[in-house]
């Protein structure tokens, strides 16, 4: 994080706030349960890849209640690497070699300072300058030579990690977001954007329209205006999120996303955004969130189409109907909704494909419009095996009856209906 409210000094670090704290510990278990993803045989001997913070803080934070200091980004990116690295070494017999750089981007000088001071003191002190690189200035500043240095050390897919941690809406580069993905095939984004804020300062000024050129979102109300929508929309705060959602997402060129909001004292106020080129590592993500369902919420439906399910989506074509007074929780409660909601919607879609359609595609074409995980899709597919609407082929023809037991290449098809298996295997 940067500027103000954060503030380091020679003495003491910045002080944060609990949820905070809770975005800190979904990037610590998403940046453990990534690394992990990259072994994909026991033979591997490297993982390489490089996880670029550009709004890295001081590093150091003192929490607001407790008063105990607590690790902001850049140590949780050192320490999720360390932990994945003793994980992934349990019971193999070749070493794994982690590839890994850091660059550490600050644009505060106090802060800056504070971090190069912090890493010293605990101990990385002979890595700055070596796999850690610590740089004084803007995000956008810097992110040319970063891209340059990624796509040298990894040519072909780029497999890096940008967090932009930024304080506030003002200064999401998604202009420099856009060529992240044409340059990286294999990065991800992981983006906090405070809604709630832009939409408090939002009108039909002149400073407004300067900040979405800045967001390369200028048409967000596609036509319309600020004082238009207050004047005719139920729920103003929840139309312009749906606009900003969308467009946020488009602008920023990912291929897949998740767009949740990080629950405070009250209304959730800020969105955690992830954006890669890859299904399954939006899949990683969407599990993090699950498992720590205290602290994130969105306000849409259960099933596909959640945005639209009420209404969240400002697409000409939706109707706009307002949000769930309650929300969606990632708890026990939306598990279900979901798994049930999922089992209602998965059979016609599998329907209209005469040939059936494997579980990876289903997922992949889908995952975007669900708060639900691979693991609950499984699940509802479960159901509908177990209601005999549809069935599940494995590649020698074997019948899956179990979620635990379905595999991306898994063919589905509506029960009853002649089997063209897509593998060339007879059955």
């Amino acid at each position: 994080m940067t500027q103000s409210p954060y503030r380091w000094n020679d003495y003491e670090p910045a002080i944060i706030k609990q949820h905070s704290i809770a975005k800190h510990d979904v990037l610590r278990e998403y940046l453990v349960a990534y690394l992990q993803t990259l072994v994909n045989n026991p033979g591997q001997d490297t993982i390489s890849v490089t996880l670029v913070d550009g709004f890295a803080g001081g590093g150091l934070y003192i929490h607001e209640r407790t008063k105990q200091l607590v690790p902001g980004s850049p140590f949780i990116f050192l320490e999720a690497a360390k932990e994945a690295q003793a994980l992934l070494s349990l019971d193999r017999k070749k070493p794994l070699h982690f590839n890994l750089d850091y660059f550490f981007v600050e644009k505060e000088r106090a802060a800056c300072e504070f971090l190069s001071k912090s890493l010293a003191d605990r101990g990385y002190q002979d890595r700055i300058g070596q796999d850690i690189r610590v740089l004084h200035g803007t995000f956008e500043s810097h992110y040319p030579q970063i891209l340059k240095f990624i796509k040298a050390k990894n040519p072909i897919v780029g497999r890096s990690i940008f967090l932009l941690d930024q304080y506030g809406y003002k200064d999401v580069p998604t202009p420099q977001i856009r060529q992240i993905f044409e340059k990286l095939p294999r990065a991800e984004v992981i983006l906090t954007f405070a809604v709630d804020a832009f939409i408090n300062f939002a009108s039909d000024s002149p400073a407004t329209a300067r900040q979405l050129k800045r967001l390369d979102i200028p048409d967000l109300l596609r036509g319309r205006t600020f004082q238009d929508i207050k004047s005719n929309e139920k729920d103003v705060r929840l139309y312009i999120q749906s606009c900003m959602y969308e467009a946020l997402v488009k602008s920023c060129g990912a291929r897949y996303f998740t767009v949740f909001f990080i629950r405070t004292t009250g209304h959730g106020d800020y969105w955690l955004v992830h954006l890669s080129q890859h299904h399954r590592a939006r899949d990683v993500m969407t599990t993090v969130h699950w498992n720590n369902n205290n602290h994130f919420i969105h306000y849409g439906g259960a099933g596909l189409n959640m945005f639209r399910a009420l209404g969240y989506t400002a697409r000409d074509d939706a109707e706009f109907t307002g949000q769930g007074e309650l929300g969606f929780c990632f708890d026990e409660v939306a598990s279900n909704a979901s798994v049930h909601t999922l089992a209602t919607q998965i059979a016609p879609v599998v329907y209209e494909r005469k040939d059936g359609i494997s579980f990876g595609e289903l997922f992949a074409r889908h995952c975007n419009s669900s708060p639900a995980d691979s693991s609950r899709y499984r699940m509802a597919i479960e159901k509908l095996i177990e209601h005999k609407e549809l069935i599940v082929l494995g590649e020698k023809g074997e019948r899956r009856k179990r979620a635990s037991t379905i595999k991306e290449r898994d063919v589905l098809k509506v029960s009853g209906q002649t089997i063209l298996w897509p593998f060339s295997t007879s059955l």
